[in-house]
């Protein structure tokens, strides 16, 4: 019999979800959000976040290629505009794409986002919402303007589900929760 993990309970959206706490480092745990499969909470996080994001001009969603993917979709289908992935890993067929380095807190380990040679075309000059599930040390967010500098895209605002960490560096994000860290 295992012994039951800790969770931290958050409502998002209107809806009450449990997140397990993980260990990252020594004596770090975060509470972990994942979306894939929980269609009512990422439909719900998409239309409260497109509530949130009313005044804000943009006219690409753009997100890394991770749990957010299902929440930039659901987002794309509420505010009527196409959406990208950032690709992890580069395939022929992405022609020349356009890369940047990131390091997840989930993985720990530097990774490699791909924009591929037709979304790249696609968002020259285009005003652009960079979206992610968390947004916990701004790596990946990092990445993702390095690449829309490269693009030739603005950023017109940045959103997520929920930041984590440290609250005032992430004011400008446009979320519904944020999540504290745990430290033993």
């Amino acid at each position: 019999m295992s012994k039951s993990r800790p969770v931290y309970t958050v409502e998002l959206a209107g809806l009450k979800r449990d997140l397990p706490l993980f260990e990252v480092k020594p004596g770090l745990r975060i509470a972990i959000l994942n979306i894939l499969g929980d269609t009512a909470l990422v439909q719900a996080s998409a239309k409260a976040l497109s509530e949130r994001l009313v005044g804000y001009d943009f006219d690409v969603i753009v997100t890394a290629e991770s749990k957010s993917i299902p929440l930039a979709h659901a987002l794309s289908l509420e505010l009527d505009k196409p959406y990208i992935v950032l690709r992890k890993a580069y395939k022929f067929y992405m022609g020349e794409a356009l890369h940047s380095e990131t390091v997840s807190i989930t993985t720990g380990v530097p990774q490699t986002l791909y924009l591929d040679e037709k979304d790249r075309a696609m968002l020259k000059g285009k005003k652009v919402l960079l979206l992610d599930d968390v947004v916990s040390t701004g790596s990946t967010l990092e990445g993702m303007r390095n690449l829309m500098a490269q693009a030739e895209a603005i950023v017109a605002v940045e959103a997520a589900i929920c930041t984590e960490g440290d609250q005032e560096r992430w004011k400008g994000i446009v979320a519904l929760h944020h999540l504290p860290l745990f430290v033993d």
